[in-house]
């Protein structure tokens, strides 16, 4: 366990949770309040704690915070699930934490999307946004499919945190390194009836399809970052890069699968280190 990794997670964030639309919404957040802001959103069946070892990497000076979406870790399901009805969870989330806008935006998979829908809001004080290997491409009946069936499966339920912790896999699968799997599994189950089970809404798969089309300019500084072996092709990360404006840039980690914090967290933290210098450039 190399030291950057015992450092940031020695330091320790301070937890919450806000009402948003219904719902309460749980977060993490570092730094001082009232401080500029970043927002942390992580994918699919995942939560805040993904962030846990890339948060205290990023400028202190800042308020770093890092939300459990709504479905996902700590916070409420809802009937069902939209990228709009995400972003507006970011939205108050960075306000309950104190962060001063205009924030800068980190989402990873799936919260890629949220935040590019975020910052594509009018008014919305957004300055940056990081897209870590956003799943952008053609949806076809395969693909739908797929996501159908995770959304109606029944989560296993196992006999201690321990048994179902040790059945953790990232999906897609993927190197991870060893200290972040056991800290990230550790988080991502709860108990439930009979035992012990992840803590995410499976019909949290069941939303809306994204389409490379759906996607339009967007008025602040935005990096599109591409894992290696990710889930974002090279054409379609030059087409979202077009499709995203004169702001957008891309930026390839090589050797990276879809999870990069899972496998490049470094990288990670220097990409959005740049993209604040960047911001605070601007």
């Amino acid at each position: 366990m190399p030291a950057w990794y015992r450092d940031a997670l020695a330091l320790v964030p301070a937890y919450d949770a806000v009402t948003a639309a219904g719902a309460r919404v749980a977060y993490r957040a570092w730094g001082p309040v009232g401080a500029p802001g970043v927002v942390l959103v992580h994918g699919s069946a995942a939560h805040g704690g993904w962030w846990d070892h890339v948060a205290p990497h990023l400028d202190r000076t800042r308020r770093v915070v890092a939300i459990d979406l709504s479905g996902h870790g700590a916070s409420d399901h809802r009937p069902a699930y939209a990228l709009e009805v995400w972003a507006h969870e970011v939205a108050a989330v960075a306000d309950a934490a104190g962060a001063r806008g205009p924030i800068v935006l980190v989402g990873h998979s799936m919260g890629a999307f949220v935040t590019l829908r975020a910052a594509e809001v009018p008014r919305a004080e957004v300055a940056g946004v990081l897209a870590i290997d956003p799943p952008v491409r053609e949806i076809d009946s395969e693909v739908r499919a797929a996501r159908a069936a995770l959304a109606a499966a029944v989560p296993p339920v196992y006999a201690t945190a321990a048994d179902a912790a040790a059945r953790w896999r990232p999906r897609p699968a993927q190197h991870v390194l060893p200290y972040v799997r056991d800290h990230i599994a550790a988080e991502s189950v709860g108990p439930v009836d009979g035992g012990w089970s992840w803590r995410f809404d499976p019909r949290a798969f069941d939303r809306p399809d994204v389409e490379p089309e759906d996607w339009g300019p967007i008025e602040c500084d935005v990096t599109v970052l591409r894992a290696e072996h990710g889930m974002l092709s090279s054409a379609m990360a030059d087409h979202l890069v077009d499709r995203l404006g004169p702001r957008a840039r891309r930026l390839d980690v090589h050797g990276a699968g879809h999870h990069v914090m899972l496998d490049r967290p470094l990288a990670v933290a220097s990409a959005a280190q740049d993209l604040l210098a960047r911001v605070d450039r601007a």
